[in-house]
């Protein structure tokens, strides 16, 4: 008995000591020596730019390359891949500025960056007419100013020494042979020697040894290619001459720019030596070559340079003035601009100054207009978008996960005659009697709103496409007429409303795969519709107005898609745009 009693304590005495280290432990943790880490109670970590496996809940430096680490959400509710999400303090450290789209008119102006260069055509090569040697210069540096008549250098010639005694020669038989005294003069013409010389050295009856080469430009001299007891053989080049009181300047424009230049076109530019003084100029030549490199083609202009103000190699601003006539429209900072091709990427504001997000958008371009660019779709007047730190925000796009210019996804909209998105479109304003007529829940007025449908689709030319983007459309406008009359056919309301969403569907999908013009029409969302199965429509307003409850629940539904004229949908936009807002 007594021996039980001592085993009950042991056993007591055991089970106290584990609960007591189970409590001290932390209650139960299975992983003891696992650290977790920990994000701060606003949902911010920290990450670097360069190294994004690098994570801590703090602010601090990257401990693989020093650079500040910048914050990161850590609680995004946003389930799109062309949002990213920022927090304040990472859209401060990147330095993010907005700019507003507005709308705008060219100027007709075109700012160009460039240099002043030598006028080719006024570069002279001054070269030997003979053969000799170089016994004196009075050209002793590049860039010495000489003009017309003076002297450059004197030359010791072997050969012109036997011309000349060949001259004094046959000058003294030329009444006897006159051939033979006229061959020995022109000989020495030949060689640039004047009548003149050729007098002296007849009346002197002495051989001359030195001929003086004399400059036949005035100009400065920008290469001397011989120095004093060089020899040098007829033809050598002995000095460059440049006449600068006409200088070219050489101007690099984007392929963008191009449309709006003409040869002709004024010009004026201002140099950094002379502020606030502006030239004039004219577009004489425009490269008809790209640079590869720098993707930029040469436009020259040739201006007077009086007083020799102007050197080659000054760095100029210059402003073209272009004979493009004035275009409007909507315009974005050239800053704002991620060039990727013919269509390019700008950051569109899509949060709020707390919660700071932006929006990936394709846009495509017009015309240069300083420094902006007419956008011919993709943005709406009135958005704001990201004009300074684009790079840092893509870049942090990417590191997300998210698209960017790099990673965009594949498009869905087909390259379409611009002929049969017009009709296409008419169609789609024609559809939306329907909707319109569904939403009033008026059986009688939708039949009326077919015929006009019909006639509308029987004007879409299927002739004006070819290959995928034909077949695509035959496979749609099947299914779209066999909606319209089914819809003709009951005079049931929401036995046409059945119909409707097959022709909606199909709609969509041609809209997606064809675009529109002109209009801006938005695919909108009801869940409930068809016992919550959910079903789409078009419509010509952002506003809900639903055609398949009509008045029991005229604005249940949200906004999935907005359709703008030019804008290309991507295959993933469906599942990944971000809904704007959900109404009962």
């Amino acid at each position: 008995m007594k021996n039980k009693q001592i085993i009950m304590v042991i056993l007591g005495c055991l089970l106290f000591g584990g609960l007591a280290g189970w409590l001290i432990r932390g209650g139960g943790d299975e992983h003891p020596d696992h650290e977790h880490t920990h994000i701060d109670e606003n949902g911010v970590e920290y990450t670097c730019s360069m190294h994004p496996q690098i994570r801590q809940n703090e602010p601090g430096q990257c401990p693989l390359c020093g650079m500040a680490l910048t914050p990161v959400s850590s609680n995004s509710g946003n389930n799109s891949s062309f949002v990213l999400e920022m927090t304040p303090e990472a859209m401060a450290l990147s330095n993010v500025q907005l700019t507003r789209v507005k709308s705008g008119v060219g100027s007709g102006k075109l700012s160009l960056t460039g240099k002043i260069q030598v006028n080719e055509q006024r570069v002279k090569s001054l070269t030997a007419n003979y053969s000799g040697r170089v016994d004196q210069l009075f050209v002793n540096f590049t860039g010495q100013e000489v003009w017309r008549g003076e002297k450059l250098a004197t030359l010791y010639s072997p050969d012109l020494v036997n011309a000349q005694k060949e001259l004094l020669e046959t000058a003294k038989i030329k009444d006897r042979q006159p051939a033979l005294y006229q061959a020995s003069k022109e000989k020495l013409k030949l060689w640039k020697i004047s009548d003149e010389q050729i007098s002296r050295i007849e009346n002197s009856g002495q051989v001359q040894t030195q001929f003086e080469v004399y400059a036949d430009v005035a100009g400065v001299v920008i290469a001397r290619n011989v120095a004093v007891g060089d020899f040098v053989s007829r033809g050598t080049a002995l000095f460059e001459i440049v006449e600068l009181s006409s200088v070219w300047v050489i101007l690099d424009a984007y392929e963008s720019d191009l449309g709006a230049i003409r040869k002709g076109d004024d010009l004026s530019f201002q140099v950094s030596a002379y502020p606030g003084r502006e030239f004039k100029a004219k577009v004489s030549y425009i490269d008809p070559v790209l640079n590869p490199d720098t993707r930029t083609v040469g436009i020259r202009a040739e201006a007077v340079n009086r007083n020799f103000e102007l050197k080659p190699e000054m760095f100029v601003s210059a402003t073209i003035s272009t004979s493009q006539s004035a275009q409007s429209g909507l315009m974005v900072p050239k800053t704002a601009i991620l060039w990727t091709g013919p269509r390019s990427v700008v950051y569109v504001q899509a949060g709020t100054k707390e919660a700071p997000a932006f929006e990936m958008r394709e846009v495509e371009l017009g015309s240069r207009v300083g420094d902006d660019y007419l956008v011919l779709s993709g943005v709406e007047e009135g958005e704001q978008v990201v004009s300074n730190g684009v790079f840092a925000i893509d870049a942090a796009a990417q590191l997300s996960g998210n698209y960017s210019m790099m990673t965009r996804p594949e498009v869905k909209t087909l390259d379409t005659p611009e002929e049969f998105k017009k009709q296409l479109t008419s169609f789609v304003q024609s559809y939306l009697s329907i909707k319109d007529a569904l939403v009033k829940t008026n059986a009688q007025e939708t039949q009326k709103a077919i015929s006009p449908a019909k006639a509308s689709l029987a004007k879409v030319d299927m002739k004006l496409l070819e290959g995928q983007a034909h077949n695509i459309w035959m496979d749609l406008l099947k299914t779209i007429q066999g909606s319209l009359d089914k819809i003709a056919q009951t005079a049931d309301v929401e036995e046409q409303r059945k119909h409707f969403e097959s022709l909606s569907d199909n709609l969509i999908e041609a809209v997606e795969y064809f675009g529109v013009v002109e209009n801006t029409f938005y695919r909108q969302y009801c869940p409930m519709a068809f016992r919550d199965k959910g079903a789409y429509w078009l419509s010509g307003e952002k506003e809900i107005r639903n055609p398949y409850f009509g008045d029991m629940m005229l604005t249940c539904g949200e906004v999935k898609e907005t359709y703008q004229p030019g804008k290309r949908v991507t295959s993933t936009s469906k599942e990944q745009k971000v809904a704007a807002g959900h109404n009962h």
